[in-house]
This record gives C-alpha cells, sequence and structure tokens, in this order.
C-alpha cells in the first residue's frame, strides 16, 4: 500500500485562490516599493555557510537550515572528528552552504560583491522566500516569504522617516488601518545596559529583551539571570519595564535615566528627530509609538528599530520590522557603509486580511468568461470566440470536452466565473452568441463578428 504523501511541517501548499490573494499583498507592496523609488535585486535561495553563520547571533545560527555537502561527505571525515559526535565540530565539514535565513545579510553580500557596478546611495526591495528552522505556530513557517526594502550608504535620519511613511502607504492602500508601527533605539538599550553595569552582556539582554511580549517580564528577567546580568543591574532596568506616557514624556524619562551615558543620549536624540518629523509631515491610517522595550534581537542593528503590530483586537505576531545598521557590509569587507531597511511578512499581513475580511471580492474571480462546448464543429468556432475575446482583454476559455451542459454550467458555477457564453448550432446560424450572467441567470445575444461590446460589458462589472 502507497505512503500517504506529506510535506514537512512548517510549509505550506497554495490553492490558486491563495495564490491569488498572496499575489494581491505582493503587488501592492511592489508598487510602493517602485514609487519610493526602490529597484529590485535577487540572490540565490542558499549562500555559502560563511556568509549567513555568526551574523544573527547564536539563537539565529540553531535556527539556520544546513545543506548537505555533494556526494559522499562522510568519508572526508577524519575518525576522531566523526567519533566525537559534536554537531559543531562536525558541521563545518559535511556542510558548506545553507539556507538563507533572511533578505538582509545576502543583500550586504550582494553590495560588497557589486559595489563597483551600482549607485550609492542604492536602494533596493527584494521579494523572496527564506527558510528558517523555527517550531511552526500559527503565522510562524519553516518557509515563508520577505518583502524587504532597504537603503545602504546613506545615514540620514530621513530614510527612518521615509520608511514610516513606506508602512503606513502599504497597510492603508491594503485596507488594513490602526496598524501600530513601533520604533526604538538600539542606542538607547546599549545606554540603559551601560547604566545598570551590563556593558558587556548586551547582546544577552536585548536577546531576552525581546521576547518580553512573548514570555512575560517575570520570564524575561529569568532568562537575563540565567545569561549572567545580575539581579542589581535588572533592577535598576525596572524603569524599562515600567516605561509609560505620550512618546515626548518618555524620552524626557529616558533623559534622565541616560543622563550619564554618551550612546544612550545619541538615541534619544536620533528618536526625537525621527518622531517630530513623522509628526510634522502626518501619517494616513497607522499609528507611531515609541516602545522602549523593543528590542529585535539580531546582533546587525545599531540605531533605529522597527515593529509593526496589527489593528487593536487581532491576535497576531509582528507584522513587519527593520532598522538601521551602521556596519553590516563591514563583516564583508566594505566598512564605514550604513544601512536601514524594513521588511513585510507577508504570511501574518496574508492571515490578519484574512481575518478582517479585507481582500476584495474580485480575487476570487480567476476566469471572466467560460464558454460552452457543443461539439466538435461548435467547439472549433468558439475556439475563434475565445481567442478574440482574449485580445479584448478579457481571461476566457473554453470547455475542453464536449460533455453534458448541466456540468458544464456547474463546473462554471465552482469556478466563479461571471459570465458563460453558449454557441450552438443555431447561434453559429444566426451569426451570434449568447452571453449569460451567472448572478443575475440575464441572457443577451451578442454579434460574433463585434466582440468590442461585450467586452466593455464585461469589465464595467468589475
Amino acid at each position: 500500500m502507497a505512503k500517504k504523501p506529506s510535506i514537512p511541517k512548517g510549509t505550506r501548499d497554495f490553492s490558486p485562490a491563495e495564490v491569488s490573494k498572496r499575489n494581491y499583498i505582493i503587488q501592492t507592496i511592489k508598487k510602493h516599493f517602485e514609487t519610493y523609488g526602490f529597484q529590485p535585486i535577487e540572490t540565490p535561495s542558499f549562500e555559502n555557510s560563511e556568509t549567513l553563520m555568526g551574523k544573527y547571533g547564536d539563537e539565529g545560527d540553531r535556527l539556520i537550515f544546513k545543506i548537505l555537502n555533494s556526494g559522499d561527505f562522510i568519508s572526508k571525515v577524519d575518525d576522531v572528528t566523526y567519533s566525537s559526535k559534536n554537531s559543531a565540530s562536525l558541521t563545518p565539514k559535511i556542510s558548506e552552504k545553507a539556507l538563507r535565513y533572511d533578505l538582509t545579510v545576502p543583500f550586504a553580500r550582494y553590495v560588497v560583491m557589486h559595489q563597483n557596478e551600482i549607485d550609492f546611495p542604492f536602494k533596493r526591495y527584494q521579494i523572496q522566500p527564506v527558510w528558517r528552522a523555527d517550531r511552526p505556530q500559527k503565522g510562524r513557517f519553516r518557509e515563508f516569504y520577505q518583502c524587504d526594502a532597504d537603503v545602504v550608504g546613506a545615514n540620514s535620519l530621513l530614510q527612518e522617516v521615509e520608511f514610516i511613511q513606506l508602512y503606513d502607504a502599504v497597510f492603508t492602500d491594503l485596507g488594513l488601518k490602526g496598524a501600530t508601527i513601533k520604533i526604538n533605539n538600539r542606542k538607547i538599550l546599549s545606554g540603559i545596559a551601560e547604566v545598570i553595569g551590563a556593558k558587556h552582556l548586551l547582546v544577552d539582554f536585548t536577546v531576552a529583551l525581546d521576547k518580553l511580549d512573548k514570555i512575560g517580564e517575570e520570564k524575561v528577567k529569568t532568562e537575563m539571570m540565567e545569561k549572567g546580568i545580575s539581579e542589581a543591574a535588572i533592577a535598576n532596568a525596572q524603569p524599562l519595564f515600567d516605561m509609560t506616557g505620550t512618546a515626548s514624556e518618555q524620552l524626557e524619562k529616558l533623559k534622565t535615566i541616560l543622563a550619564d551615558s554618551e550612546v544612550g543620549m545619541l538615541g534619544v536624540s536620533e528618536l526625537e528627530e525621527i518622531i517630530s518629523t513623522v509628526d510634522m509631515v502626518g501619517l494616513q491610517s497607522a499609528n507611531l509609538q515609541l516602545d522602549v522595550t523593543l528590542a529585535r534581537g539580531l546582533n546587525y542593528y545599531t540605531g533605529a528599530i522597527f515593529e509593526v503590530a496589527a489593528p487593536e483586537g487581532v491576535k497576531m505576531g509582528s507584522i513587519g520590522g527593520g532598522g538601521r545598521y551602521d556596519d553590516l557590509t563591514g563583516i564583508f569587507g566594505l566598512k564605514d557603509v550604513s544601512g536601514v531597511g524594513i521588511s513585510f511578512g507577508l504570511d501574518r499581513i496574508y492571515l490578519v486580511l484574512e481575518e478582517l475580511n479585507l481582500f476584495p471580492d474580485s480575487l476570487d474571480t480567476s476566469l471572466d468568461v467560460l464558454c460552452l462546448n457543443f461539439g466538435k464543429k461548435e467547439g472549433m468556432a468558439t475556439l475563434k470566440l475565445v481567442s478574440g475575446l482574449r485580445k479584448q482583454g478579457l481571461r476566457a476559455d473554453l470547455y475542453p470536452m464536449d460533455t453534458k451542459v448541466q456540468k458544464q454550467f456547474k463546473y462554471a458555477d465552482k469556478r466563479g466565473v461571471p459570465y458563460v457564453i453558449l454557441l450552438g448550432d443555431q447561434e453559429l446560424t444566426d451569426g451570434k452568441f449568447v452571453a449569460k450572467n451567472m448572478k443575475t441567470g440575464d441572457q443577451n445575444d451578442y454579434a460574433l463578428d463585434s466582440l468590442e461590446e461585450f467586452a466593455e460589458k464585461v469589465k464595467s462589472d468589475f
């Protein structure tokens, strides 16, 4: 008996309707990327392991899918390494490549390799799948698309303002009003780590803090202690957990807390400039909110960081995020090139739009017209009619088999086809065809040698 087929956990098949909805989101995001002057690039689905490893912190590194070397890779491993059963020493000997974890690090590699071919500042967008060996759950998959936009070669804070506007423009266009764009600055977190005496444990501090909305304050503090951050240091960081008030009020409190930290005060200054500029230009439907506990655990962020939450009432993790990285290209040999970028979480945005019923009804229609098949002679004439309808810009098709008319109508109904065309022997004799509106049941005759009238009718319905 054949084994029942399956797919790996954390991956999905997509139906035609789901692909249409995903493409709707992608095209909306892409339209705004290009409106803001971003250019498209693509990079390979897998990179050399050395390109990816060590760029995302220990937790990120553990989630990278490694690719086994081709051929008899085990035979090339020495007996001592093989018998040690130590994955850390064995993995580099049997795997030299890995699936990309995100699009940002491959982009940094791309910039370094093509630095003599691109113009700085370089604004690029990239819409491709990434892979993470994560634990699957709602809104979290092992294979998913990222929709990224980045600017490298510009250190102006106007770029951060532009990305906030870009988020706002996309979500407004999708009808997703009330999204919250959370903002913080890694310099502020560095300053806090400094003033509480945990400067040397900044990475552990931010990685734990990044889990605040997932595991809660007490568990975050427990993890910090497990990482070696003292109880006294955590107690000194308590104002961070208790921060409330408007953005300006929180910034004033931070100025007091970070008075002795030069880097912390620089972070406050940067946030003040970004927030005041956004207040001046205004947003269409999104809300900008200062969140001093926002950490984004990736090691390469150095300045402003963003995370987008769905409208209130929708239980979903972040639907977007990003931030400033001052020297990501430096890890590949190109120093002092500042960059900033954001990402849209396609799969989570899909789930939110589905929950709020925000997808346009027209996406359910994959075919405008289905022509019924009444036999060989009529079928040949109908095939010519279908070609004419396609030239008029309609999505038209001929039912491929001469079978019961009732079955053909049922097929059209299941496909959600708005119009069905009947071209039988009598219609051929009269030089016309009959078009039936599947929603209203109305039928009208149209001349075979003049398809424009019918095409305009169909187009006007959408």
